[in-house]
């Protein structure tokens, strides 16, 4: 037996019922994202290493960057990220676009990471931005987004939740710790991980970066510091906006939150899921007022998210969000294929109703007609014409219906009237 060629490791293959929630995803995208002014683009998925080598942090572009040279042996990679591309995108024609931005995109990504559950290395993944404000109302729209997005996909606030934090908030109270402004990078790289960490293990971590006891201690304390949200103006407008749209039932303020891409300027938040199994990042984003002028534009704040559809497949499934008559076949009626020699009838009549809007499987051989109506209703097509010699001769056709078994007869001068209401659902 010939031995079949296994996928690279780390990507997946969509068959039609795996396609189907990637579409119902990307249509859900889509409309909400719509619903708040954002207009669709993307970017090559090919790009050079230097555009993340400075922006990104080294852990993205030394660990989990797909990395090779080109024929002419520069080194480019396969894309990791959206947000490094927006900005080059951006700072090459800043001087013709209109301000605002909003834009948004859905496409596939790759890093290099250990595929486990809820991970893999090639992955779709939903990026939405907001350009050329800096106010805390630009950032709240961006949550107010989120939130949106759960509801129209069934998620409540018990099963999701989006936790938020400020990096000027903590780089203020790092300097309260002592702790210099050229050491935050390496700190925030530290509460990044704690999560990610046994205690101890994360405290020898910190010891190794030079941090004293005193000041882990007072790290641990404001970690755990729910009420630190105060002394941020930012996270108070925004918390006011939010419950005046009234969706903040779905945001806690959570310390701990830091994101790891070091271009974060000020607000940042991650979405988790609270109340299921799968305990993992759903999205995370944040402000990055400093990213346009490092790739070479005019300095402009930004602020959006990423949200990979992996991790959030498992979680939809868990919670039984993902509607059943999304794999529902896209035929709505199949034509039976009485003889070769009849088989141009059935073609002319499933042509005639794709000119008017239905969508139709004709069986492309002869076949015996129980093989037919077995093939339909296990492709789950809910209706089979039946196109015989009896129905040539009087001009007519049989529909069948495969889930009441009820079979009409009907003219070819009464499809409009009498066929089409009924395929059209």
């Amino acid at each position: 037996m010939k031995q079949i060629i296994s996928p690279i490791k780390g990507t997946r293959d969509f068959y039609p019922e795996n396609m189907a929630v990637r579409s119902w995803l990307y249509e859900n995208i889509k409309q909400i994202s719509q619903r708040y002014g954002y207009q669709e683009y993307d970017g090559p998925f090919l790009e050079p290493i230097e555009l993340y080598a400075a922006k990104s942090g080294e852990e993205l572009v030394k660990e989990q960057s797909f990395v090779f040279p080109d024929r002419s042996g520069d080194l480019i990679t396969l894309r990791p990220e959206l947000t490094p591309t927006l900005a080059r995108m951006v700072a090459q024609k800043q001087k013709q676009l209109v301000f605002p931005l909003r834009w948004w995109s859905f496409g596939p990504f790759w890093r290099y990471e250990k595929p486990q559950k809820g991970r893999s290395r090639e992955f779709f993944q939903w990026n939405i931005d907001l350009i050329g404000i800096d106010t805390p109302e630009a950032d709240a729209e961006l949550l107010s987004i989120i939130v949106s997005f759960f509801k129209a996909i069934g998620l409540s606030a018990a099963q999701v939740k989006i936790f938020i934090n400020d990096r000027k908030l903590m780089e203020e109270q790092l300097c309260l710790l002592d702790i210099p402004p050229e050491r935050h990078t390496k700190v925030f790289r530290l509460i990044d991980r704690k999560e990610k960490m046994e205690f101890q293990e994360w405290e020898s971590y910190a010891k190794g970066e030079g941090l004293s006891s005193s000041q882990i201690n007072g790290l641990i304390n404001l970690l755990h510091d729910t009420e630190l949200w105060k002394n941020s103006p930012n996270l108070i407008r925004i918390f006011q906006i939010l419950e005046t749209e009234a969706v903040s039932e779905y945001i806690e303020f959570d310390p701990n939150i830091i994101r790891g891409l070091d271009y974060y300027t000020s607000t940042v938040f991650e979405a988790k899921d609270v109340g299921g199994s799968v305990r993992r990042s759903i999205l995370g984003g944040g402000r990055y007022d400093d990213l346009l002028a490092a790739v070479g534009g005019d300095p402009l704040p930004a602020v959006g998210f990423a949200m990979g559809d992996v991790v959030l497949s498992l979680i939809l499934q868990e919670y039984g969000c993902i509607p059943s008559d999304i794999f529902a076949h896209p035929a709505r009626v199949l034509v039976t294929t009485f003889s070769q020699e009849m088989f141009p009838y059935s073609l002319k009549l499933a042509h005639q109703l794709r000119e008017k809007g239905i969508n139709v499987v004709t069986y492309p051989e002869a076949a015996n007609l129980n093989k037919q109506l077995k093939y339909a209703d296990r492709m789950q097509i809910p209706y089979v014409i039946l196109l015989g010699p009896d129905e040539i001769a009087q001009n007519s056709l049989s529909l069948k219906s495969l889930k009441s078994g009820e079979q009409i007869r009907i003219s070819f001068l009464e499809l409009d009237e009498k066929l089409l209401p009924i395929l059209a659902g």
